[in-house]
């Protein structure tokens, strides 16, 4: 039981990033570097609420692709679709602490929310 109240714990704390996101999408004064933070921070909490929920061990990491591994590893499928979110850790610590170059490619928020919406609709119904 305890491991659900962790996996539990997890989603409440990405739900409080999905809010961030959600409230600052539109404030022009918000940059990318911090709605990617708080997006790659909901991913990465909402990948360890299944492996909590699975008494898994997980890695200290931001790195999302080693999450992912690690869920894949332990006989859970996730989505190939759901994968895409591994190219938010760049937002974790690079693009906070080094300039992110929005000329690359421009941040698609729309599309990144809707991969987090996704995301933790799995999560919930693999933990549930």
């Amino acid at each position: 039981m305890m491991q659900l109240k962790l996996a539990e714990k997890f989603l409440r704390k990405a739900d409080q990033d999905m809010l961030v996101l959600k409230k600052w999408r539109s404030d022009p004064e918000i940059s990318d570097e911090i709605l990617g933070f708080h997006a790659q921070q909901a991913a990465e909490k909402m990948l360890k609420a299944v492996l909590a929920s699975r008494s898994t061990d997980f890695p200290f990491t931001h790195r999302l692709a080693d999450l992912i591994d690690t869920i894949i590893e332990n006989g859970v499928a996730v989505p190939e679709e759901l994968e895409e979110v591994r190219y938010l850790t760049p937002f974790a610590v690079e693009f906070r602490y080094d300039i992110y170059e929005e000329d690359n490619e421009a941040f698609d928020f729309d599309g990144v929310y809707i991969l987090l919406t996704k995301l933790r609709k799995w999560a919930k119904m693999v933990i549930y």
